[in-house]
């Protein structure tokens, strides 16, 4: 429902690009049934358009990689931070909004917002075009298995991959599938908005992946999710978009260009969830803090958990 959406959007060839928003529109008839899921596709061999694609988010990882970024450690020597900068990039991260919906688009407008998180266990459905093959497949899925783990561990809430029946399913989908993907999106959300339907078809290519994390409308917590990941991506490119999209959907709808090191920065830096990240996550997720908390309320209890994290030692 109402619908709030964590948008992760990211990397040009020779730059980097994030954003992350929060939306509200209007959830589906209580009680509806949701529509029937669309059978498991038979892999099918990708078109000249995915082919193109591949071979470009090819270049633009091997780019980015060169320039050292994407790293893949949760930050070192070189990236320390205070009990009082993780509560600063907290701050700025969950209780301020990115995106604005304004005439059926996105628009890029900070906001200050409430403190959002799940209300009920994640359950993780890994989707799959049909493009993606088998072997692919397999290799998301286990990703994804190994990411829910992490998370339910760092957060304390019940996260976990499931084969079918989920509430965060994360689509995989090639160029020919994501121009029009109304169908499979409400298949799987029914009560996403139309404005994310034409995001996700007008993607342009330097937007790698998307995220919309949803409620009810009635209150801050997140019942329901759905990523959109190009099926084109490369190994670390891929991962960067499973990392991002999955963690900002449990709750962390902002960037910052102070977080570091963090995957919930514009530069692009970290490509997976750091140290610095996870200590977000057991903020969000710490029972002190309440969804509908605004800054003020929230600020003395949030830096008080950092300190208990990390200390106050620079």
């Amino acid at each position: 429902m109402a619908q709030r959406a964590a948008i992760g959007i990211g990397l040009a060839a020779a730059a980097a690009l994030a954003l992350a928003a929060c939306q509200t529109v209007p959830e589906g008839p209580a009680g509806a049934p949701p529509p029937a899921r669309p059978v498991t596709p038979t892999p099918q061999p990708p078109s000249a358009e995915s082919e193109a694609a591949r071979a470009y988010y090819a270049q633009v990882e091997r780019t980015l990689l060169a320039q050292g970024l994407l790293r893949g450690e949760g930050g070192g020597p070189d990236t320390p931070f205070t009990a009082e900068q993780l509560a600063a990039n907290f701050m700025r991260i969950a209780l301020f909004d990115e995106l604005v919906e304004t005439g059926g688009s996105y628009v890029a407008r900070q906001t200050a917002s409430e403190l959002r998180r799940w209300a009920v266990p994640v359950r993780i459905e890994p989707v799959f075009g049909a493009t993606v093959p088998a072997a692919r497949r397999m290799a998301d899925a286990s990703t994804l298995e190994a990411y829910a783990r992490r998370l339910a561990r760092v957060t304390g809430h019940p996260v976990r991959t499931v084969p079918g029946g989920g509430n965060f399913p994360v689509l995989f989908l090639s160029e020919d599938e994501r121009r029009d993907p109304g169908a499979i999106m409400r298949a799987y959300a029914p009560a996403i908005s139309d404005t994310a339907i034409r995001t996700v078809a007008t993607m342009p290519r330097d937007v790698f992946c998307i995220v919309f994390a949803i409620s009810d409308g009635r209150t801050p917590d997140y019942r329901q999710a759905l990523a959109v990941i190009r099926a084109e991506h490369p190994d670390a490119l891929r991962r960067a978009c499973i990392h991002e999209e999955v963690a900002q959907a449990l709750g962390l709808p902002n960037d910052s260009p102070a977080a570091r090191p963090s995957i919930f920065n514009d530069d692009e830096e970290f490509g997976l969830l750091t140290t610095h990240d996870e200590y977000l996550l057991n903020i969000l997720y710490d029972p002190r803090l309440k969804p509908g908390m605004r800054a003020a309320e929230a600020r003395p209890i949030v830096e008080a958990i950092a300190r208990e994290l990390i200390g106050g030692e620079s």
